[in-house]
């Protein structure tokens, strides 16, 4: 397989990743012909994946366009994935000129692309690192350079955790996290759940992710809600992406389709 000039070196392009796979959900073009392989053996599985893909990506615009309005100036976005239209630093800024964000990402694909998308913003920075070491995003001199941690951040974890086994002790990783942040920070977490959805088509998901470094670990609603321990839950709590604040109530027709849970909570003093 021919390696594109674009891609990083040392990554191997035969194997998939999650976030290049992601890419090609949205309609991106930086994914190699493996991810479209295992993109589409899921669409096979769950012809709806794509719409998904799109679903959560309107859940973290209007959760994005929520907390600025909400007066929030710094975004924290882990697990950002490979740059499309409309990233969190487009949202932000447009309402919030002088709004900072953080990417964090441990695809070096995304990465890369990232820092090439966003190399002459100076309020805005990408750094290769994984979820699951907060402690590192946390201490990362980029990080620190950018974010004030004795003011109010938005971290912002969407479409991740069903990456994240329990094995990985999700629910310690976002406690350092929500830890190391001031009152009036918030969360907004997502991630892929099967309630209400037949088995065969879990099984199905399972199967084609274990081809990836990231194999699926879906949770339900109760579960999810969980995470957000310390934070007050915003209405409608932990629902339907689509649910979430829609911006038309025909927008969150058939919204067990999205496959997608997620919410977002406000961390009191």
């Amino acid at each position: 397989m021919r390696r594109p000039e674009w891609a990083p070196d040392g990554i191997d392009i035969e194997r998939p990743s999650v976030a290049r796979m992601y890419d090609y959900y949205l309609g991106g073009s930086h994914n190699f012909a493996a991810d479209r392989a295992a993109a589409q053996a899921m669409v096979a599985a769950i012809p709806e994946a794509p719409l998904m893909a799109q679903a959560n990506r309107a859940f973290l615009r209007r959760a994005v366009q929520f907390l600025a309005g909400q007066g929030i100036r710094q975004f924290l976005d882990i697990g950002s994935g490979i740059p499309t239209v409309g990233n969190v630093h487009e949202i932000a800024q447009r309402l919030v000129p002088d709004a900072r964000v953080v990417y964090v990402d441990v695809d070096p694909v995304a990465v890369a692309h990232s820092r090439e998308l966003l190399d002459s913003d100076e309020s805005t920075v990408v750094v290769q690192e994984d979820l699951r070491h907060p402690e590192r995003i946390l201490g990362h001199p980029e990080v620190r350079r950018l974010i004030d941690f004795d003011q109010p951040v938005a971290v912002l974890v969407v479409a991740v955790l069903h990456f994240v086994s329990d094995d990985d002790r999700p629910a310690e990783l976002l406690r350092t996290l929500r830890d190391a942040l001031a009152p009036g920070s918030a969360l907004v977490l997502s991630q892929a759940s099967d309630d209400g959805r037949p088995d065969a088509e879990r099984a199905e998901a399972e199967a084609v992710y274990r081809r990836t470094d990231n194999p699926l670990w879906i949770r339900s609603r109760r579960e999810l809600a969980a995470f957000f321990d310390g934070f007050t839950l915003v209405e409608p709590g932990v629902v339907w992406v689509p649910q979430w604040r829609p911006e038309s109530p025909d927008s969150a027709e058939d919204a067990e389709r999205s496959g997608f849970i997620g919410g977002l909570g406000w961390l009191g003093g």
